[in-house]
């Protein structure tokens, strides 16, 4: 079997000359060993010291040279906007105080559809667009503290 042994940032490699794609959610692109199978058949093991996050567009580096394209599965996503960056960064304030996963797109934020969330968000004065999307959510920062409940 194959073996990882780095990652080639997206934008940063030509991904018409992966050998394989890998298509994973959000979730499973955030892994410290496992074996990923490639649409053509291959089996590559990825195993690293430490929990990597991997994004949409990142190329795996095999031991042979070769690189694995890694696709963003498509998610069930909610874009969320707001008028102006006020209130932009009011909603993602309230969307963090949350531990909720968030994508910057532009002006906009995507998150997971939860209906919770929606509510919330309608509340603010939010402007919701449901969409089916690759989800690459910001990496979340190592903060040292837990909050009481």
């Amino acid at each position: 079997m194959k073996r990882v042994t780095g990652i080639k940032q997206a934008g940063q490699w030509d991904p018409a000359s992966a050998r394989d794609r890998v298509v994973l959610d959000a979730v499973d692109r955030i892994r410290r060993r496992i074996v990923l199978a490639g649409e053509k058949g291959g089996a590559f093991l990825l195993d690293f010291a430490a929990p990597t996050a991997l994004r949409d567009g990142d190329g795996l580096v095999l031991d042979d040279g070769a690189i694995v394209l890694v696709a963003g599965a498509s998610e069930e996503l909610l874009e969320v906007s707001a008028h102006g960056a006020l209130a932009t960064v009011r909603l993602a304030w309230h969307l963090g105080n949350r531990h909720t996963d968030v994508q910057m797109v532009g002006e906009k934020l995507r998150i997971r559809r939860d209906h919770v969330l929606e509510e919330m968000l309608r509340g603010l004065g939010a402007h919701l667009a449901p969409l089916a999307a690759p989800f690459d959510p910001e990496p979340a920062a190592p903060h040292g503290h837990e909050h009481g409940r």
